[in-house]
């Protein structure tokens, strides 16, 4: 600890080859741009924008790592950057693919624990239900 009580911030910086690196074997749906890893989430309406956000909003708070987003009717996007480290660092890859795992996620096609899940998940089908345009 530093005589003001404040951790040193000594995070390390990933250069614009190693970011597009990693995002294509570990998040292939976000992208470098203009100095943010960056995702769309595509949804089927408003319902499921503030779903994403609301999502979102609590992932990055529990993590005291906040995004940009954009919201739209049928859309959210997300960009993370670590400012005070005026890049991309391991807390962006991280909460990315914390957000990435949870909206993503589906019961009944991921199961748990190695098992069927006992949640059926949403109705896609159906379009009174279906809030979440999967990948």
């Amino acid at each position: 600890m530093s005589t003001t009580d404040e951790p040193a911030t000594h995070e390390r910086v990933y250069s614009e080859a190693e970011v597009t690196q990693k995002l294509q074997s570990d998040l292939p749906h976000w992208f470098l741009e203009d100095g943010w890893i960056r995702r769309k989430f595509k949804t089927s309406g408003w319902k499921g924008t503030l779903m994403v956000v609301n999502t979102v909003g609590h992932l990055a708070e529990a993590a005291w790592h906040h995004p940009d987003l954009t919201v739209s009717y049928a859309f959210v996007i997300v960009k993370l950057c670590t400012h005070s480290a005026k890049g991309i660092t391991d807390k962006d890859f991280e909460l990315a693919t914390k957000i990435e795992e949870t909206i993503q996620w589906q019961p009944n096609k991921q199961g748990f624990k190695g098992q069927p899940s006992a949640l059926e998940g949403t109705p896609n089908e159906d379009p009174r239900f279906k809030y979440i345009k999967y990948d």
